[in-house]
């Protein structure tokens, strides 16, 4: 399997689901962006693991597992995103033995599996079919971005309201669709965008 890693680009509020936040993925190579809808305790950890001079004053759940890992002789050795259903992302977190050497696999949500990966600097990695499905295909380098470093601890973020009066998408014009893609992508909309991209694949395939 041809696997492409991904590199973390950073975190925000979803504009679409309360409670939650979007977790910025992205494919080292290409630069598509793969966004991931995750909670804000998950969101909080995964800021945490990357901090590694931030330690909270007692163990979040992920720093519990990992402080159990070490304990053990398994070594975590890399997170794959495999595949995505109705919108879910599955993943499998990876080890080696230490004292055998043979691998094992758990089924995770890839918002703890990234959680543990932060933890233990391993890399994360994803299938092309699933960056060709779930992917944002704009380059977003020459957009302002917000720093995953400037969440931490509590995530506080302040990001404009992307203007929602036009959320039935279905009938606009493609020219429509991309222009409004592109205002999602840098309001960091990243579940509109991905709403929006998916109708402007449908269509393509249908011409």
């Amino acid at each position: 399997m041809d696997y492409k890693k991904l590199i973390i680009r950073g975190i925000s509020y979803s504009q679409t689901q309360a409670n939650a936040y979007a977790l910025l993925l992205e494919d080292e190579e290409t630069a598509i962006k793969l966004p991931v809808v995750i909670g804000s305790f998950e969101a909080q950890s995964i800021s945490l693991g990357l901090e590694k001079d931030l330690t909270p004053p007692r163990p979040l759940t992920h720093d519990l597992f990992a402080s159990f890992i070490k304990l053990s002789s398994l070594e975590p050795v890399s997170v794959i995103i495999y595949k995505i259903v109705d919108g879910v992302f599955y993943s499998n977190l990876n080890f080696m033995d230490k004292a055998t050497g043979e691998n094992s696999s758990l089924d995770a949500r890839t918002s703890d599996a990234v959680a543990i990966a932060v933890r233990f600097n391993i890399p994360i990695y994803t299938t092309p079919k699933v960056l060709d499905e779930a992917g944002i295909l704009l380059d977003l380098d020459a957009l302002p971005t917000e720093k995953t470093e400037d969440a931490i601890p509590e995530i506080d973020i302040d990001f404009s309201e992307f203007e929602k009066s036009l959320r039935d998408f279905s009938n606009l014009p493609i020219e429509d669709l991309e222009n409004l893609l592109e205002n999602a992508v840098k309001n960091e909309d990243y579940d509109t965008a991905f709403e929006i991209q998916e109708i402007i694949k449908q269509r393509k395939n249908k011409n």
